[in-house]
């Protein structure tokens, strides 16, 4: 993925100078393009994913690890405050549906359910369980939680996924009223159709049919979801909290 080096970037697009970040899931795609924007804007980045190693040398950590084991997430917590210092933005990017496992709930295991529900959803309580003690403690603090468009419309073989997804709007709002008195945002972002390596895996009838699902008539780059990330953990979103905000080229409106 090409980057852009910050030293390129005037002083005025630093807003994360001095700041930390962490994306969970951000070896690729939203994640990966996310964790690029917050280096390119001053962060120290923190990165953990199955495979990390496409950021090494573009971000301060880059690990190796799965979100969904609790073992590991804690000592890649450990490793950021030890190396970085305290958390300032938690992005729980990592999630994904069931995939090749998908299709009608009525055919669908629970064993899949729990995954999805384990990958999508509990992973953000984890990490934000984690690090919200700090960020109260500190009277500051941006979180971002990755939804999606599916937990709105309800998309037909995604009926986990849905639920995680909405389990992670709700998620959103109660922390959000939780921390609002302490300096402390919580958001979440729900993109549509991105163009990201499981898009690489449709056919062309897919695709065709998703563009024509979507007004804009395209589909997005995870660029377009990182611009948005990146301004919900800025200090000019300071007034901006509990929100669930689509970036899906207007397939779903609220």
């Amino acid at each position: 993925m090409p980057t852009t080096s910050s030293h390129n970037l005037s002083a005025a697009t630093r807003r994360f100078d001095g700041r930390v970040a962490v994306v969970t899931g951000g070896g690729s795609g939203i994640g990966a393009a996310t964790a690029l924007r917050f280096a390119q804007d001053g962060a120290k980045v923190a990165v953990m994913d199955l495979d990390a190693s496409a950021l090494a040398g573009d971000v301060a950590i880059a690990r190796n690890g799965d979100c969904t084991d609790a073992a590991a997430s804690a000592a890649f917590f450990d490793e950021v405050e030890s190396v970085l210092g305290p958390v300032d933005v938690l992005f729980n990017n990592v999630g994904q549906s069931a995939r090749e496992k998908g299709g009608p709930f009525v055919d669908s295991e629970e064993g899949t359910w729990r995954f999805v529900l384990e990958v999508s959803l509990l992973t953000a309580m984890r990490a934000s369980r984690r690090i919200a003690p700090s960020m109260r403690q500190r009277g500051r603090g941006r979180i971002v939680n990755m939804s999606s468009d599916a937990a709105l419309v309800g998309d037909r073989g995604l009926a986990d996924y849905a639920a995680a997804k909405l389990g992670v709007v709700g998620f959103t709002r109660a922390l959000a009223r939780e921390l609002a008195a302490d300096g402390v945002t919580v958001n979440a972002v729900c993109p549509g159709a991105i163009r990201t390596r499981a898009h690489d895996r449709l056919s062309p009838e897919v695709l065709a049919r998703i563009r024509a699902g979507t007004p804009a008539g395209f589909v997005g780059e995870p660029e377009d979801v990182a611009a948005l990330v990146t301004f919900l953990s800025s200090d000019e979103a300071r007034f901006i909290t509990g929100q669930t905000i689509l970036v899906d080229g207007g397939r779903w409106m609220l």
